[in-house]
């Protein structure tokens, strides 16, 4: 059975076909739209933006990685922990005295290979980010 495409990739394949006039190619990078977008979101929903990045939380971006390192506290009992990874954020909940919180990447990730280690205070999340897609489609032509 074929994996269907997440709408981002759609997204990015269509984007790769078009005949975009000369300038334009900034259009078919997709860090570039996605650095865009949220800029323009941080700027009209101020609030939103602050949610989802804790002051407590503190993102650093490697070449290859994504690293959160999130302070937790030194009496926490990390079996009541949940740590959830998607592609573009990290949910964690169930810390004593906190709401759960939403932590937006800066970067893809791929959410497998999320290590995350206590080291008695602070809690460190490594992330591998996604690599670029080069996947084509040679599309038929119909005509009459």
């Amino acid at each position: 059975m074929a994996k269907s495409k997440s709408k981002w990739e759609e997204l990015e394949e269509w984007m790769e076909g078009q005949q975009l006039p000369k300038g334009f190619d900034v259009f078919r990078q997709s860090d570039w739209i996605e650095k865009y977008v949220h800029g323009m979101m941080a700027k009209a929903l101020p609030a939103a933006t602050a949610a989802l990045n804790p002051a407590s939380s503190n993102i650093v971006e490697t070449k290859r990685h994504v690293v959160v390192t999130y302070p937790i506290g030194e009496s926490v009992d990390l079996s009541s922990i949940r740590l959830v990874v998607s592609e573009d954020r990290i949910k964690l909940s169930g810390i004593a005295g906190k709401d759960a919180e939403t932590i937006k990447l800066p970067k893809l990730v791929l959410p497998r290979t999320c290590a995350a280690e206590y080291d008695g205070s602070v809690l460190k999340i490594k992330l591998r980010k996604r690599p670029p897609s080069k996947r084509s489609h040679v599309a038929t032509i119909q005509g009459l």
